[in-house]
């Protein structure tokens, strides 16, 4: 009888810690997996406002991402401004940092407020943030409707503008006014869980591997309208989904190029650093890591999606970046080198190549979209 006693209570402690780690796995793994748009990625840290001089400078928090070089969104609750470089002035404390305002978008910031960088530079349409005429038209989805704005151009190449983690569509307004200069058609669809879009049918993002499908509705829509080529550009996980639609898509023989900015090629390592980014202690970010991939469907080896690369393709991507990890674009360029071109971005983070030196990376894509368009 002790023998049984001691046996179902082990089992049952067995069966406990089994449901306790599957909860704590689902918990980590969210991190990644329930990433809200337009909203910040647990590794960007919040800054405290000191102080802001209207048309002049405001003055953050000491830290890594307060020095970042280059021009930013700065957001808070409710406010958001253009931040540039880091200026050098004896203006502030030693702890705190100095940037150039280039203007207030919207809302204020006050002493003490929480605020943090993101790529998304500006705010609205590209009417309202940029003054250039665009459409806004809705992509037939295999999920519904995906709302997306179409700005022409005179050439026949299309570029799609496809945005990824915790951004929105607003991230594509970086790139706007330089491709409306070279007369290239853009367009720039919501996907699968954005704002106006329809939701995931299973209330999580799959990294890619699912929400190309949406990529793959926008580049049938180019087509239809008049596109005879396309170059798909993306970032973070929007990039992964542009690999994926450059390889299953019905249309795929009308893909030119591919541009991918900050890529999540190894999804395995952005779910590990989304989670520990979440204080998740490092022993359980396995379970993160087995729940995703059984919660998401996903492909456990890193380097699936990539194999049936078939089109010149850009990489700008940082070796700083600690979601995305850099040595995944690496071995991509490793294994293709007669496709692919790398570009390293120092001291910029994550799907903010552009932000760390808008004009380096506007020449780098010129060169490489001289001979598709």
């Amino acid at each position: 009888m002790r023998t049984v006693r001691a046996t179902a209570a082990a089992l049952t402690a067995m069966l406990a810690a089994g449901a306790a780690s599957v909860a704590v796995g689902r918990l980590a793994g969210d991190a990644a997996l329930k990433a809200p748009p337009g909203r910040p990625l647990p590794t960007e840290p919040r800054l405290t406002v000191h102080d802001m001089v209207a048309g002049e400078r405001i003055t953050l928090t000491r830290d890594l991402a307060s020095l970042r070089p280059g021009v930013y969104g700065l957001a808070g609750h409710g406010s958001h401004a253009i931040v540039g470089p880091v200026l050098n002035t004896d203006l502030h404390a030693p702890d705190t940092v100095a940037r150039r305002l280039r203007g207030l978008t919207h809302g204020t910031f006050e002493p003490g407020d929480s605020a943090w960088l993101t790529p998304n530079l500006h705010v609205g349409d590209p009417k309202s943030a940029l003054g250039l005429d665009h459409a806004d038209i809705d992509v037939p989805g295999e999920l519904g409707p995906l709302p997306a704005w179409f700005l022409p151009g005179g050439r026949d190449t299309w570029l799609i503008a496809v945005h990824g983690l915790g951004a929105t569509r607003e991230h594509s307004m970086n790139l706007m006014e330089f491709l409306h200069r070279k007369g290239v058609p853009v367009l720039a669809p919501a996907h699968r869980g954005d704002l106006g879009a329809p939701p995931r049918p299973d209330g999580i993002s799959h990294l890619g591997e699912t929400e190309w499908r949406d990529v793959d509705a926008a580049m049938r829509y180019a087509v239809r309208y008049g596109a005879r080529r396309l170059v798909l550009l993306g970032w973070s996980t929007g990039a992964t989904m542009c690999l994926r639609a450059a390889a299953k898509s019905p249309v795929r023989d009308r893909v030119a190029g591919l541009v991918l900015d900050s890529p999540v090629l190894d999804w395995q390592a952005t779910v590990r650093a989304l989670a520990g980014a979440r204080h998740i202690p490092r022993p359980l970010l396995p379970l993160a890591v087995r729940a995703v991939e059984g919660r998401a469907d996903l492909d456990p080896d890193p380097d699936a999606g990539s194999g049936r690369l078939a089109v010149p393709t850009l990489i700008m991507h940082g070796p700083d970046d600690t979601v995305a990890p850099w040595n995944a674009s690496r071995r991509l360029a490793a294994r293709r080198p007669d496709l692919v071109s790398l570009r390293a971005v120092p001291g910029a983070p994550h799907a903010a190549m552009w932000n760390a030196d808008p004009a380096e990376y506007e020449e780098h894509l010129r060169r490489f979209l001289v001979p598709l368009l």
